[in-house]
């Protein structure tokens, strides 16, 4: 319970709160004042998961980062149509971070995995980095996913690149473009999640060692 209490914690810190403060603060500060207000959120949790649980979220440290890259694309300045396209700009530039992990001997998606892991407790994390070293099929599933994120995040935002430069007037356009996100986005995460219960499964079916085989096995 208490796991799955730091994981909803975290999914309404890093999605929840920085809408919100972003749409509270948009009034009256302007986008750059609301881009801030939206950083808020993640740099206080940030703060407190690593005083208090020696924690870094690697998630949050990637919003924090679309962030700051919106904050640079605006000071770069541009007109309507270059502050349309900054959303997909940014986000693709994560999804390529994602692709360039992939020359690195762990890439993104590793530490996504191991700052989930680490929310559960210790002996997780020690599990995981263990079974990085033993298994190379955890090895290939990792990067596989990292190649599908990365992959997946810049195509879409490619496309809604596209889109907004062909139909630049067009209010179905922005509709179009949001659409396309969300549904990228969801499709990715039920595939990463559909992964995820794979990998649980087939550790459970072969443990590496007699130690880690789950109670309910060496019981039966």
């Amino acid at each position: 319970m208490k796991a799955r209490l730091r994981y909803l914690s975290a999914l309404v810190v890093n999605v929840a709160f920085p809408w919100l403060a972003y749409r509270l603060a948009f009034p009256y500060y302007g986008q750059l004042g609301a881009l801030i207000a939206s950083a808020l959120p993640l740099i206080a949790w940030m703060s407190w998961d690593l005083l208090r649980y020696r924690h870094f979220d690697a998630l949050s440290a990637i919003v924090l980062a679309g962030i700051a890259l919106s904050l640079i694309a605006m000071a770069a300045g541009g007109g309507a149509r270059m502050r349309a396209l900054e959303d997909p700009m940014v986000s693709g530039m994560i999804g390529a971070s994602f692709l360039v992990s992939l020359a690195l001997p762990r890439p993104l998606v590793y530490y996504l995995g191991r700052s989930t892991m680490a929310r559960e407790d210790h002996r997780s994390v020690e599990r995981y980095e263990k079974d990085w070293r033993e298994r190379p099929a955890l090895v290939a599933n990792i990067r596989l996913m990292t190649l599908v994120w990365g992959l997946g995040m810049t195509g879409e935002n490619l496309l809604r690149t596209l889109i907004l430069l062909q139909w630049p007037n067009d209010p179905h356009s922005a509709l179009a473009s949001k659409v396309l996100r969300y549904g990228v986005y969801a499709g990715l995460t039920a595939w990463t999640f559909w992964c995820r219960r794979r990998l649980k499964q087939n550790a459970m079916r072969y443990p590496t060692s007699p130690a880690d085989t789950p109670d309910h096995l060496t019981n039966s």
